[in-house]
C-alpha cells in the first residue's frame, strides 16, 4: 500500500523531470510484469504450436501484439511515466490513455483471438468459440455499449474519487490498470479480430464507421480534463508536487491536452486497420466468386450423336447459378446481365 509518508519521502527525493530522465528512469511493477509474462507465453505458445504443425502465422501479427501491445503495457507501467505519475498528473494521464487506447490496439492487431482458436486443442477450441459468442459477450462487445463503457470508465477515473484513492492505495492502482486496459479491449479486439461477437449488421464499412465514430468520443476526457476547472486529485498533487514542479493547473492541462493528443492519434492507425481488413476481404469474394464462375460455366459433356447424317446438336450448357439461386449476390449480377 502506498501511503503518504512513503509519497512524501518519494516526492522530495525525485530530481527534476526531463526528456533524458524520462526515458530512461524506470521501476518494477511486478503485478504488471506477471501479467506481460502470462500474455506473452501464452501468444508465444500459441505461434510455436501453429509452426510445430506446418501452419503458417504472421510475424506481422506478433511484432504487433509484442512490440505495441505489451511494449506499451510495459511503458505505462515501469516507464518514467510510473515513476513520476505521484507527483505530477501529466504522467498519469498518459499512462492511462495508453492502457486505454494503444495496448489494446496493439494486442488487437495481434489477432490473439484467432491464435487460441487455431493453436488449441479442437475441445478447448470450441469452448473459447462458445464462449466468444455467449449472451455476455456478445452485450460488453457490442460496439455502441462497448464506446460507452470506454468514455464511462474515463469519465470514471477522473471525476470520481478513484483516481484519488488510487494513487494511495497501491492495490487500487493496480486494479485500475486492469480496468482501463480491459475497457479499452473490449471494443478494439472484436472489432479488429473476433467477427463472430459482432452483430451481422457490423459490415466493415459500418466498422469503420463506428471507428471514426470512437475517434471523436475518445477525445471528449481529454477535452474535458484539459478545460475542467476543477483539479482532478488535487489535494493529493497540490500537497506531493515538488518545488520544480509546474503550476498544478497547467500540469493538469499538459495532462489533458496529452489525451487529446495520442487518442486521435490512435484512431488514425486504428482506422487504417478496418481499411485494410475491409479492402482484403473484398479481394477474398471476389476470388471466390470468380472461382464459382469458372467451374460452374464449364460446358457440359457432349451427348452422344448417332451415326448418320443430320445437323450436330450443340453442347448443353449448365445454366449459371445467379439464374437458379435467392440471393443478394445473385440479384446484382442479374440486374447488371440485364
Amino acid at each position: 500500500m502506498v501511503g503518504y509518508p512513503w509519497s512524501d519521502l518519494a516526492a522530495a527525493s525525485l530530481p527534476e523531470l526531463t526528456t533524458g530522465r524520462l526515458l530512461s528512469s524506470w521501476q518494477l511493477d511486478v503485478p504488471a510484469l506477471l501479467l506481460v509474462l502470462v500474455l506473452g507465453s501464452l501468444y508465444g505458445w500459441g505461434v510455436l504450436r501453429l509452426r510445430r504443425r506446418g501452419e503458417p502465422w504472421s510475424p506481422a501479427r506478433t511484432a504487433a501484439f509484442t512490440l505495441l501491445g505489451l511494449g506499451a503495457l510495459v511503458v505505462a507501467t515501469m516507464s518514467g511515466l510510473a515513476v513520476y505519475d505521484h507527483v505530477l498528473f501529466w504522467p498519469a494521464a498518459v499512462q492511462n490513455i495508453l492502457l486505454d487506447l494503444v495496448a489494446p490496439l496493439g494486442l488487437a492487431l495481434g489477432d490473439p483471438l484467432r491464435l487460441a482458436v487455431r493453436a488449441l486443442p479442437e475441445r478447448a477450441s470450441g469452448r473459447l468459440r462458445r464462449t466468444m459468442t455467449g449472451r455476455l459477450v456478445r452485450v460488453l462487445t457490442f460496439p455502441l455499449v462497448s464506446t460507452a463503457l470506454v468514455l464511462a470508465t474515463e469519465l470514471t477515473v477522473y471525476f470520481t474519487p478513484y483516481f484519488a484513492t488510487a494513487l494511495r492505495v497501491g492495490w487500487l492502482h493496480e486494479l485500475m490498470y486492469l480496468h482501463l486496459l480491459a475497457a479499452g479491449s473490449l471494443f478494439v479486439v472484436p472489432v479488429l479480430t473476433h467477427e463472430q461477437a459482432l452483430p451481422a449488421w457490423c459490415t466493415h464499412p459500418v466498422r469503420a464507421a463506428l471507428v471514426f465514430l470512437d475517434g471523436i468520443v475518445d477525445a471528449v476526457p481529454g477535452v474535458v480534463v484539459m478545460t475542467h476547472g476543477t483539479l482532478i486529485a488535487g489535494a493529493w498533487y497540490l500537497h506531493h508536487a515538488p518545488s520544480w514542479a509546474p503550476d498544478v493547473h497547467q500540469d493538469q492541462q499538459l495532462g489533458g491536452g496529452a489525451m487529446l493528443g495520442i487518442a486521435e492519434l490512435v484512431a488514425l492507425p486504428f482506422l487504417l486497420a478496418i481499411l485494410v481488413q475491409w479492402a482484403r476481404h473484398e479481394r477474398l469474394q471476389s476470388a471466390a466468386l470468380d472461382r464459382r464462375l469458372e467451374t460452374e460455366l464449364v460446358p457440359a459433356a457432349p451427348r452422344p450423336q448417332s451415326p448418320g447424317p443430320g445437323p450436330l446438336e450443340a453442347p448443353d450448357l449448365v445454366r449459371p447459378w445467379w439464374e437458379t439461386e435467392q440471393s443478394d449476390v445473385a440479384d446484382r449480377i442479374r440486374r447488371q446481365r440485364r
